[in-house]
Formats: C-alpha cells, sequence, structure tokens
C-alpha cells in the first residue's frame, strides 16, 4: 500500500544521509580491515577508537548494516559484509556451535558467555547479508543457529534464558530481538520454523509480558517472568515500547497470510503505542525518554539515539504524517552539531549534549530506521 501521509521527501533525506556519510564514513573509519574486524566506536573529534576489546553484538550487527549499504551500491559495503560473515564464522564461532560474547584485539574470545540478545543479531546478520552473498550459503547456518537457539536457551518457564550460563532477572529485550531476527530469517529464507519461532513470542508477548492492567511492558522479571515491581510499579522503557510495536505490525502483516492474528495482539500493539506516546515524550524537548515507571513517573529523563529511532520506525509503518515528523524532529537533534555520519549519543535531562564516541552499535539503529522509513515513505 503506498503510503500517501508521509511526505517522501523527508524519507529520502535520511536515506542520503546514510548513503552520503554514514555508511562511507564508518567502512573508512569503523573497519580494522587489516585485523579483520570492526570497532567500537568512533570519538567526536579524534575519530579513533579507543575500545580495549571487541564484542559479537557490534560484529553482528554492522554486518547487517553494511549489508543494507550493499543493497544501495555503497562501494566497499559488500567487503565489509564478507569480513562480517568472516568474523561470525571464525573467531566468534565456539565448538558447541554458539558464539563467544567478548574478544581482544586480536580476535581471540575472552569471554565464553552466549548471550542470547547477541546471538539474536547473529541470525538478524545471516538474514541480511543473504541478499548480498546468496540465500543458498546462509540458510544452512541459519538453520543451525536457530536450533542452537531452541536447544540451549530454551527456560522450562516459558520464553527463554538471557544467557548460558542463566542470568538473573530475565529480561524481555532478548526476546524482541529474537523476534526480529526471526522475522528477518523468514524473510530472507522462507522456511516455516522461522515463523513458528515468530509467531511463539509474540504469543509470549501478548500472554506473558504484556502487562494488559498497566498497558506496558516491564523490562525486567523473576523466574516465573513475573515482573519485578518497587512499591507496586515496574520500570520500562518507552524505546523498546515502540520497538516491539514496530515487530508486531510486521508480524501481523506476515501472520494475516498463513493464519489468523488474535484481536488481543493488536490490542497490545496499540497499548504500547499509546503508554509510549502519554508517557515516554517529553513535553519540553519532544525526544524520547530513556525510562519510565508504569505509573507514568519518569525514571530515566534523559535521551538516548536509539529510543528516537524506533519512534520514527513505527510512524513509518503507521502512515502517520504528523508522528513521522515529529519523531523525525526529535532524531535529528542527535544528528546536528557534529561530523556528518556521526551523532550525539546521549543528552542528559536538561538536553545538554553528554559527551561520548558515536558507538557502532547505534548505526544499526539508524540503518534500520532511515531506510525503513525511507521505503515506507515511497510506497515500495
Amino acid at each position: 500500500m503506498a503510503m500517501r501521509s508521509v511526505n517522501p521527501r523527508k524519507g529520502q533525506a535520511g536515506l542520503h544521509w546514510l548513503k552520503d556519510h554514514a555508511w562511507p564514513l564508518w567502512l573508512e573509519l569503523g573497519v580494522d580491515w587489516e585485523r579483520r574486524a570492526f570497532l567500537e566506536h568512533i570519538d567526536l573529534e579524534t575519530l579513533d577508537c579507543r575500545a580495549t576489546f571487541r564484542r559479537l553484538r557490534v560484529a553482528a550487527r554492522q554486518t547487517y548494516v553494511f549489508a543494507k549499504a550493499a543493497t544501495y551500491g555503497v562501494p566497499r559495503a559488500a567487503e565489509a559484509v564478507a569480513l562480517g560473515l568472516e568474523f561470525l564464522s571464525g573467531p566468534a564461532r565456539l565448538a558447541d556451535g554458539g558464539y563467544a560474547w567478548r574478544f581482544d584485539l586480536d580476535n581471540g574470545p575472552i569471554d565464553m558467555t552466549r548471550d542470547l540478545y547477541d546471538h539474536a543479531f547473529v541470525l538478524l546478520a545471516f538474514a541480511s547479508a543473504a541478499e548480498v552473498v546468496g540465500r543458498d550459503r546462509l540458510r544452512p547456518q541459519a538453520l543451525t543457529l536457530h536450533r542452537y537457539i531452541a536447544e540451549n536457551f530454551r527456560h522450562p518457564q516459558g520464553g527463554y534464558e538471557n544467557s548460558v550460563p542463566p542470568a538473573l532477572p530475565r529480561q524481555q529485550n532478548p526476546h524482541m530481538h529474537l523476534l526480529e531476527a526471526l522475522l528477518a530469517a523468514h524473510e530472507a529464507f522462507g522456511d516455516a520454523a522461522f515463523f513458528d519461532g515468530a509467531a511463539e513470542l509474540a504469543e509470549l508477548l501478548v500472554r506473558r509480558l504484556f502487562q494488559a492492567r498497566e498497558g506496558a511492558l516491564p523490562e525486567c522479571f523473576d523466574e516465573a517472568l513475573t515482573p519485578r515491581r518497587e512499591a507496586g510499579r515496574f520500570r520500562l522503557e518507552p524505546g523498546h515500547h515502540y520497538e516491539w510495536v514496530w515487530l508486531l505490525d510486521r508480524y501481523a502483516a506476515a501472520a494475516a497470510i498463513r493464519r489468523a492474528v488474535a484481536p488481543e495482539l493488536a490490542a497490545a500493539s496499540d497499548a504500547l503505542h499509546k503508554f509510549a506516546d502519554r508517557h515516554g515524550v517529553s513535553p519540553a524537548f519532544g525526544l524520547v525518554m530513556n525510562g519510565t515507571w508504569s505509573d507514568g513517573a519518569i525514571e530515566d529523563g534523559g535521551f538516548r539515539l536509539w529510543p528516537q529511532t524506533e519512534r520514527l520506525k513505527v510512524a513509518a509503518r503507521r502512515e502517520d504524517s504528523e508522528r513521522f515528523t515529529a519523531a523525525l524532529h526529535a532524531l535529528e537533534r542527535h544528528l546536528v552539531g557534529v561530523r556528518p555520519g556521526l551523532w550525539i549519543e546521549r543528552f542528559d535531562v536538561a538536553g545538554q549534549a553528554v559527551p561520548g564516541p558515536a558507538p557502532a552499535t547505534s548505526l544499526y539503529h539508524l540503518t534500520a530506521a532511515l531506510t525503513d522509513g525511507a521505503v515506507m515513505a515511497l510506497g515500495t
């Protein structure tokens, strides 16, 4: 369906920022071509990286980012995808089929914790890279990883462990990104196993994680997936509300082709959207705040970059011109006053920039938001 309510020029402006500035800059300065890995961040002033470690999350997310860039013909992007896949199939992969969590600067594993959040991003990397290197090459790896997650991370009381070895509190966030990865894998490879896994997670959200009384989603749970509360209320992140809405809308669109979609899913999605809009956006700055309580009180009134991108994705997908414009203006605040292709990662509660580098992990959020927004604005 063509989007008539969102201005295509606004969507295209973000895409041009990626193509002309961000992707080329990070390909030049954010890739350790010699040691075959990705850098953790770029300093806004010196343009260097002082990190003494590497993370699986960065390797997987940057593979996704440059796979997107390659589809737009950005020079060297396909080479970066090959580098990322090389890292994931080489230094990162453990003998048991999982993936290490952290590495030294020579790419040697230094922490063998298997983290579900990061494993989800490896699956997303495989799905995204399929368009660049070929579906047949990556489908076996994606299916193997899906089986590994199902066999090693499942929790006996529902959902998945955060990690192997297990850690508490249990969190909604790894489940959310696993849903994202499974939807992408189903789109890329077509296997029913990926869709069935996504359907299970959508059901988990509606039946167990989402709290209908508050119309909100807690960040943390106990062993039995009971929300962790303080004085009767729980902490949440509005950015994750937007992210779940975007994913549930994607799931509903895919599910409508295969099966009936439970009305409870749309009700939960709309409630999450409503809560985030009502309690999560600062009236003073128009930016999505980092954290609130389930009663609407502010828990963390600062502003990170990524919640702004998630709000934009929902507005684009739901064809809402007013919300799209507001979300785009909020995101633009993070992009001004710095070298094109970089960004201000954080603002404090007073709206002042917090010193710090641009982390590589945030380029994933920007890439997803600005490509999805541009595509939806053009109705393609």
